[in-house]
């Protein structure tokens, strides 16, 4: 976070801008509730460690590797928020031209997708995975938007 909130200053100073500020709230505060929910979940349900949190923690730690893989491939634009840095150039590195958007498949899905199953949060993940889902698929959709513009301002 701290990285994130030093690029994005960065790129405001620079004359940048931030895009779907609204759906990048909601986002975040979706992704906090979940670990809130489901520790509470594992805390007040009484749940045991079992194989599926042995699975999680791997799932976890997968994600915080690309996490620092994504972060470091777009080091001095790499934000939280959805950002455009002025004279932004488009990353045209083999992870972003085989895996669309990396950071949210290869990182938040499967630390989410970690986090449920440390904590065995059934209930966590029917309430609050598809809303998140939802917020994803529109953050996706902007982002998109976005890299085709670049893509094409950068040729």
């Amino acid at each position: 976070m701290r990285v994130s909130k030093q690029n994005e200053a960065r790129i405001v100073a620079d004359g940048g801008r931030e895009y779907g500020a609204f759906n990048s709230k909601l986002m975040a505060i979706v992704h906090v509730l979940i670990y809130f929910y489901a520790l509470g979940e594992f805390y007040y349900l009484d749940r045991s460690v079992n194989s599926l949190t042995f699975i999680g923690m791997g799932l976890v730690v997968f994600s915080m590797y690309m996490l620092y893989m994504v972060s470091r491939l777009l080091s001095p634009i790499w934000t939280v928020k959805l950002m455009v840095a002025k004279n932004h150039q488009y990353v045209d590195h083999w992870l972003f031209r085989n895996i669309k958007h990396p950071n949210y498949f290869l990182n938040i899905v499967p630390e989410l997708v970690g986090i449920i199953l440390v904590c065995q949060a059934w209930y966590t993940a029917l309430l609050l995975l598809p809303i998140y889902a939802i917020i994803m698929y529109i953050r996706i959709i902007e982002e998109n938007k976005i890299i085709e513009l670049l893509k094409v301002e950068s040729f």
